[in-house]
């Protein structure tokens, strides 16, 4: 059954995960942990975890998703939202808090580089009147939630006319740094000099907030458009010689800004962790005998440029967050062949697992018959704690969380999250 995904909601693309889904390591930076846990999956605590079990949530700030609930409301208003997610956020015995604060190469909190968000005040570069980064940080840790800056790192604006940016915007001084491709702007992920500006537009919030962790999701190089080409030509013709592919190359960049983000931030903020929730498949095993056995039309390896694998196995990262978000039984993508998958590969590395679930899906009004029954997370979670090396769950999204359409929610914690655990 074709299905919308977080993706889509994000980026206003209503409908465009269905036509994807039909159909020698370097040191850790954790310590390492067990391997599986064999095949009992007796539900309750958290069995055998070195750290605290990891229960978290989005909040999504583009177009709204959720937060503010509109553009243009008072720093008031805005204010009382924010922290009526975070009360929610308790009341779900959730302890860890993803904000996007960096949506779309602009910024909730006063940056040095960039403009202020447009889903703040309606119009980018505005400034809001009062500090969301920092409020969130605050309100965050006084309710004992760990905070995780979330940034997108080359997303410019989800239409292609420079012009409609703020005038400071660095696209307006450097319009040779942008691509449009399927009705957006994105910056040029094989320019070195995008790559280090990017990163010094994360790092900035980093280095004056004490955020508890970097995320990023799923968007590098952008999702296929049919029939269009990304154009880095003029890039691949500088840098690409010394690549056997085009693809290689690509990876090339995206391993780079991977590793090296997360170089900078041992550096800037040593006790913040460094995670990524990426598009749950990374490749099938009809392509690649490493592979997880789905079916999906997708993979980040191929075609996002995304390595991943490598950046588990690497070390790179300290935790990945695969966006999970079939049910149990999906014909091409299933979740109890997705979820083992990610336990094996993860197994040994010091990297933690933790298991993007999508709540936004589960709909008494839902086509999908799995999501109209508000015990499907449930079995998720119980299905998931089989494997010791998942180590908790993180659920799209905050609205959802808060309003719990079909009892969902509702359900997991009255089933899995019997006690308050504090983060790490």
């Amino acid at each position: 059954m074709a299905q919308i995904g977080r993706r889509g909601l994000l980026a206003g693309a209503a409908g465009a995960l269905a036509a994807f889904t039909a159909g020698g390591a370097g040191p850790a930076r954790a310590a390492q942990r067990p391997g599986p846990a064999g095949d009992g999956d007796a539900p309750g605590p958290f069995r055998g975890a070195a750290a605290p079990e990891f229960r978290g949530m989005w909040i999504a700030t583009v177009s709204n998703v959720d937060w503010p609930s509109e553009s243009g409301l008072s720093a008031q208003a805005q204010r009382a939202e924010l922290i009526g997610l975070l009360d929610s956020a308790v009341r779900r015995r959730l302890n860890v808090v993803i904000l996007q604060v960096r949506p779309a190469a602009d910024a909730l909190w006063p940056s040095r580089l960039e403009p202020w968000s447009q889903w703040l005040t309606g119009e980018q570069g505005v400034d809001p009147g009062w500090d969301p980064l920092g409020t969130a940080v605050a309100e965050a840790h006084a309710r004992g939630l760990e905070l995780h800056a979330w940034f997108n790192p080359y997303r410019v604006a989800n239409h292609t006319d420079p012009d409609l940016l703020a005038p400071e915007h660095p696209v307006r001084r450097n319009p040779d740094w942008a691509v449009e491709y399927g009705g957006k702007l994105f910056y040029n992920p094989g320019l070195p000099e995008v790559r280090l500006f990017v990163q010094e537009a994360m790092l900035d919030a980093v280095s004056r907030y004490p955020v508890d962790g970097v995320h990023w999701d799923d968007y590098f190089y952008p999702y296929p458009v049919e029939g269009e080409d990304f154009d880095d030509d003029e890039a691949f013709e500088e840098y690409g010689a010394d690549f056997p592919s085009r693809a290689d190359w690509r990876r090339h960049n995206t391993d780079t800004l991977v590793r090296e983000m997360s170089e900078r931030l041992r550096t800037v903020r040593p006790a913040a962790r460094f995670g990524v929730s990426p598009f749950a498949v990374w490749r099938n095993s009809d392509r690649d005998p490493s592979g997880s056995p789905t079916r999906a039309g997708l993979g980040t390896y191929d075609d996002l440029y995304a390595d991943t694998r490598k950046w588990v196995t690497e070390g790179w990262i300290d935790y990945i967050v695969p966006q999970a978000y079939w049910h149990i039984g999906h014909p091409t993508a299933d979740y109890a062949d997705v979820v083992p998958w990610w336990a094996r590969t993860v197994a040994g590395t010091g990297v933690d697992l933790y298991v993007g679930e999508a709540l936004y899906r589960c709909d008494a009004d839902s086509p999908t018959a799995a999501w109209r029954d508000p015990a499907e997370l449930s079995r998720h979670v119980r299905f998931a704690r089989q494997y010791r090396e998942v180590r908790g769950h993180s659920y799209f999204s905050a609205k959802q969380v808060a309003a719990d359409p079909n009892g969902a929610m509702a359900r997991v914690v009255a089933d899995h999250y019997g006690s308050v655990v504090a983060p790490r």
